[in-house]
């Protein structure tokens, strides 16, 4: 008819997770059932990450032969509860072990505030029951002042609380138990007919039982009395229905008469299984296959008052037949917790509980409750209290700064509208504009000799190329599109190459001219415009194949990187072949190398204003630039990659105008005079 021992213990370990409670001590009685207790308990416990900070025996007798044993006692457990972090201790043993023990602890030190085992939240089974303990004269329920109990369920019977309002210890004649409980709690003597004198303490038999406090008398049926009520009730029942069905047997073989004292026991078991009916109190009783009844428990609070009375307040229910979730229910507001809290709620635990942003570390030699607190390692956050360990944030978040939670990553692109932005911006146009005057100023002085001099269609296509590569530095700004991924690194490619070719054109032109003038040479066919035209056309066009195929077989598109910065997400363009990507720059870099071999041993050849060793100049700074670029380039993250390119685009631009037409527009402008085909004629000789 009680509820299975598992639903408690399973309460128990609802109420420990729910508060939060994973240090906590326990006392079981010395005996088999507190040995079966333990045994049960402390696995439990430990699957759900809760310790006992440690297990105490508490003796079962009321005496003990001398006072040493006593004392033993007394010193043990009071040095487990001062030496422990445990505020919440579970207590099993029946009534008389909780006398005992409260008996000892006060011998141990009697009306001290100062006890250890005040401040301590008692968890109490249902073996336990107060109201047995409350006969005893003088009984102190300081110890256990907001202790939390696992009550036998029970409800408020019909009828019961107006059956006390009536009882008389005179209506059950020769019941000898209730004049003793009478004479007991009312602390007065029942009067005797074959007395003649009645003493001054003598009852009246008018008492009331309500006036008794909580818990000398109960006025609620308690659980175990409910149990048997219950119980009672349940053979009742078992029994009509058995004499209904043996009379419609009965019935059918014949009427004869059943011999309705002779049912046994084992008769019944069957009927019990699958009995259901309503009691008075209108609850259903019914029983499961385990032919246990359904029920659970409830969940009690003492709350005491300063003249040693107290009360019982039902805060909950463990109720193991009713919908998943809905098994442990409690209202912590309307518990009265030990005065020593203060009406906060307890904390039992080894140690201080981890914050969010930090993850527990296990302390060595000691139970996995006892752990340190260390800060989440970089890249990590841990977002609620004692994590065990930290995670990662998504791809798209990054840690805040307490590594608390994830904070949404910008998206970070090198914009038109930001200062590295604008000032490349204004550059790049700046130098476009400015080759457009040189060409512009070439085109107008076209009939000049120092214009007609190299070649000058070639001059014309290495000023356009050059300005090509200063406008397609625009198409590396903003935000990343398929089709600014998809033209920029190969128009970037072509359009230095046809320049550099220019450059190595207008190089080997100057070689092959003043081989030429040699008498007796054979150089002299390859003056001309053919032998210029023909090295730009061949090397433009290797690195057009190149970027055709790259183009054609794994072209670059958009791309978010989300790893390379922290806070930030960059829009970028993927290469799509880091392979061609490479080989279209050492395939550049393979012709600014050999411009600057033929200019470098062309420096000292005898020519008006030497273009050899312009050239020369401008191919180290074209070099210099590009040889730095690659492991700048691969060092740096986000927009600043975008934006290194681009510095090199320019710069290296800038260096072949700057060096190779400058000195040109010096004479064109400011020296006409020196820009005559005599001066030109002198300066050679």
């Amino acid at each position: 008819m009680v509820p299975n021992e598992d639903h408690q213990y399973m309460g128990i370990l609802w109420l420990l997770l729910h508060f939060g409670w994973t240090w906590v001590g326990l006392l079981a009685v010395e005996d088999e059932s507190g040995e079966h207790f333990v045994q049960a308990m402390e696995p439990l416990l430990s699957q759900n990450e809760i310790c006992l900070a440690f297990i105490q025996r508490v003796p079962k007798q009321f005496f003990w032969n001398t006072f040493d044993d006593i004392n033993a006692f007394v010193s043990n457990a009071d040095g487990s509860f001062s030496d422990s972090k445990a505020s919440a201790l579970i207590f099993y043993g029946e009534s008389t072990s909780i006398i005992a023990f409260n008996l000892f602890m006060h011998l141990g030190n009697p009306g001290s505030k100062e006890n250890a085992a005040l401040g301590k939240v008692w968890i109490m089974t249902a073996q336990t029951d107060f109201v047995l303990t409350g006969h005893i004269k003088g009984w102190d329920f300081q110890f256990f002042q907001g202790a939390i109990s696992f009550t036998v369920h029970t409800m408020e019977v019909l009828g019961f609380r107006k059956f006390l309002q009536h009882i008389k210890p005179d209506s059950t004649q020769g019941d000898g138990f209730l004049r003793d409980f009478w004479e007991q709690v009312f602390d007065c003597t029942l009067s005797n007919p074959l007395q003649l004198l009645k003493a001054d303490d003598t009852c009246t038999g008018e008492e009331k039982l309500e006036s008794l406090p909580y818990p000398v008398f109960e006025v609620l049926m308690t659980g175990h009395s409910y149990s048997i009520y219950n119980a009672v009730y349940a053979i009742a029942h078992t029994l009509q229905a058995l004499r209904s069905s043996r009379s419609k047997h009965g019935a059918m073989t014949g009427g004869k008469k059943i011999e309705f004292l002779h049912v046994q026991p084992w008769q019944l078991h069957l009927i019990l299984q699958v009995l259901s009916f309503n009691n008075s109190a209108g609850e259903m009783i019914s029983f499961d296959k385990s032919r246990e009844r359904k029920a659970g428990f409830d969940i009690m609070n003492l709350v005491t008052s300063p003249n040693k009375s107290c009360r019982s307040i039902k805060v909950g229910r463990v109720d193991p037949n009713t919908l998943e979730g809905k098994e442990f229910i409690i209202d912590e507001d309307m518990i009265v917790w030990q005065a020593n809290f203060k009406q906060v709620l307890p904390l039992s635990v080894c140690n201080d509980f981890c914050p969010p942003g930090y993850q527990k570390k296990k302390k060595e030699g000691e139970k996995f409750c006892c752990y340190e607190c260390i800060p989440c390692p970089a890249g990590k956050i841990s977002n609620q209290k004692d994590a065990e360990d930290c995670i990662k944030c998504p791809a798209d978040q990054y840690p805040s700064k307490d590594k608390d939670g994830c904070i949404p990553k910008k998206l970070s692109f090198l914009s038109f509208e930001e200062p590295l932005g604008i000032g490349l911006l204004s550059l790049g146009l700046a130098l476009s504009l400015t080759t457009a005057l040189v060409l512009g100023m070439f085109i107008k002085h076209r009939g000049t000799p120092i214009v007609k001099a190299n070649n000058k269609d070639i001059t014309y296509l290495l000023l356009i190329s050059l300005l090509f590569c200063f406008l397609c530095s625009l198409l590396f700004l903003g935000e990343p599109s398929k089709k600014s991924c998809f033209l920029r690194q190969s128009v970037f490619g072509i359009v230095f190459s046809v320049a550099v070719s220019c450059v190595l054109a207008k190089t080997i032109t100057v070689v092959v001219a003043f081989m030429a003038t040699k008498p007796g040479s054979g150089m002299r066919k390859w003056v001309g415009k053919r032998l210029a035209n023909s090295i730009v056309l061949s090397c433009s066009f290797i690195q057009s194949a190149i970027c055709m195929t790259w183009l054609a077989t794994s072209p670059p598109f958009p791309d978010f990187d989300m790893q390379s910065l922290t806070s930030e997400i960059v829009a970028q363009c993927n290469e799509g072949s880091a392979t061609m990507f490479y080989i279209v720059l050492g395939y550049m870099g393979l012709l600014s190398f050999i411009s600057l071999i033929v200019a470098f041993l062309a420096r000292k050849l005898p020519d008006s204003f030497n273009e050899a060793k312009f050239i020369t100049f401008s191919m180290l700074i074209f070099c210099s630039v590009w040889v730095s670029f690659v492991p700048t380039y691969l060092s740096t993250k986000g927009k600043y990659m975008v934006a290194m390119e681009i510095f090199s685009i320019l710069a290296s631009s800038a260096g072949l105008l700057g060096c190779i037409f400058s000195p040109k527009i010096y004479v064109i402008v400011l020296r006409p005079e020196l820009n005559t085909k005599e001066e030109i004629i002198r300066r050679k000789n």
